[in-house]
């Protein structure tokens, strides 16, 4: 399944990275912490997170994340906004929560 197949299904809405939606998405992670995600985010996942700063932009590109969801209405920040746009990262937004969303992708994805 795809970002934007899953975006679609979800009801997300797209922040930025609308070149990156074509991205396969194989699994998700859930998490909060930085160095924690860094260390253990698999790669094409869907990083379920409130963190809408640059570094969570940057943790997950290096990561090779297929995106990142804010949930729970988190805000992304302008700088993480611009450097988003600037690797056309995807990264979406959700009013659910993080347990409600990773529930419902793994559904989705079996």
């Amino acid at each position: 399944m795809t970002v934007k197949e899953l975006s679609e299904k979800l009801g997300l809405r797209v922040l930025a990275g609308e070149g990156g939606l074509n991205r396969q998405v194989t699994g998700g992670y859930t998490g909060d912490l930085l160095s924690w995600v860094m260390a253990r985010l698999p790669e094409n996942a869907v990083w379920l997170t409130v963190m809408g700063n640059i570094n969570a932009v940057a943790v997950a590109s290096l990561k090779d994340a297929a995106c990142i969801i804010l949930t729970d209405s988190a805000l992304l920040d302008t700088e993480a906004l611009e450097k988003a746009r600037q690797l056309d990262f995807a990264v979406l937004t959700s009013d659910r929560n993080s347990y409600d969303l990773g529930v419902k992708i793994a559904e989705l994805l079996g």
